[in-house]
């Protein structure tokens, strides 16, 4: 069943008022059969306390965290092991690269816009997510040149 994308737009809105506490009326996409409890991917943990999750999955949505590239190498190596690593983690969640809704690319230097369009182009089927691109003020952690997250939709069951 082709899921439109206000629908999508719904669940999106409704798990993101969930999870700042507040409530939504009317928020029926999110009780169309799907599964509301919360899953979270690999918990990345600081002095052995979590501080947060690679990703969680809710209402029918996967949200995967921002992935870096944390070695040397150029804007676009970095930008496609990214990509390479949102991919797995999106498979790993049960979504793929073609049902991703809404991409968040924060480059370390805004020079790197074009080059790093060059490896982006394509990724993500014949319909590519809404996207918003930054140059992050102070830079990326880790180093990297180029830090991507992402919102997709589950794979129907």
């Amino acid at each position: 069943m082709k899921t439109n994308r206000r629908t999508i737009f719904k669940r999106i809105l409704a798990s993101t008022a969930g999870v700042l506490g507040l409530s939504l009326a009317n928020a029926s996409p999110l009780k169309e059969g799907n599964d509301n409890s919360v899953k979270a991917g690999d918990v990345i943990l600081d002095q052995e306390i979590p501080l947060f999750s690679s990703s969680q999955t809710y209402g029918g949505l996967v949200f995967i965290a921002g992935k870096g590239a944390h070695f040397p190498g150029d804007i676009t190596a970095h930008t496609k092991h990214v990509l390479d690593e949102l991919k797995k983690e999106l498979e790993k969640a049960g979504s793929s690269m073609e049902k991703v809704l809404k991409v968040n690319v924060y480059l370390n230097d805004l020079k790197d816009y074009k080059a790093m369009n060059e490896v982006f182009r394509g990724k993500f089927g014949s319909n590519p997510p809404v996207r918003t691109t930054i140059a992050a003020a102070g830079g990326i952690p880790g180093d990297s040149l180029v830090e991507i997250d992402c919102i997709a939709a589950l794979n129907n069951k």
